[in-house]
């Protein structure tokens, strides 16, 4: 199975036809798709001015959609880098805090929950400002766009919701991992429409979006 950066070769390889081009870096979005694949895929035609059927698309559109999925990737592989030489670090150290249920693989670390209402900007930058919020003190409100109305998606109910609130809240203090990992993702942000990870955000924003879902 090609890695990304086979893929992203491919893309580059004048050699290769349009077809097979595009074909790679759809296919680049199995490896790295932080919106998720039709999201990051849709941002990526929208930003660069790809239509999303166009088999025959300018190789040079295609090239720039690459080159900002690769600064976004470098962003993130950077922060799981750092990550985990400071987990190992604090374990190494004694200091245990619950481990968050995300995959590590980037997919959909910022995940949209239309794949039609998307952040703006590049991808580099959103990640940019998740890695600051997930760096710092959780927040009350959105990490990218920073709106504070945040809803929890229909298919949670309420009493599902408080319950994982509750959860969280009785992790932290008890200050221990539980035999499973958390959920990564959390309430959806009105904004900009990205699914918030649960990290980023403080225990008070948690229950307002329990809140508001639940009216």
């Amino acid at each position: 199975m090609a890695g990304f950066r086979s893929l992203a070769h491919q893309v580059r390889d004048a050699r290769n036809d349009r077809a097979l081009r595009r074909h790679s870096l759809r296919r680049c979005l199995e490896r790295f798709a932080p919106y998720g694949h039709r999201a990051t895929w849709w941002h990526l035609c929208d930003r660069h001015g790809i239509g999303p059927e166009d088999r025959s698309a300018d190789p040079s559109r295609l090239v720039a959609a690459l080159e900002e999925l690769e600064e976004a990737r470098a962003v993130w592989l950077e922060y799981e880098r750092q990550f985990a030489a400071r987990r190992r670090r604090e374990k190494h150290d004694g200091l245990r805090r619950p481990e968050w249920a995300w995959s590590g693989s980037g997919d959909a670390v910022v995940r949209c929950a239309d794949p039609g209402v998307r952040p703006q900007g590049a991808l580099g930058e959103v990640l940019r400002r998740l890695v600051e919020a997930l760096e710092s003190e959780p927040g009350t409100g959105c990490p990218v766009c920073g709106a504070r109305e945040l809803h929890w998606p229909v298919r949670v109910p309420p009493a599902v919701a408080a319950k994982a609130v509750a959860r969280a809240s009785g992790s932290a203090t008890a200050g221990g991992a539980s035999g499973a990992g958390w959920a990564w993702d959390g309430p959806v942000c009105a904004g900009c429409g990205i699914v918030v990870p649960r990290p980023a955000l403080a225990e008070t924003a948690l229950q307002g979006a329990d809140l508001a879902g639940a009216a």
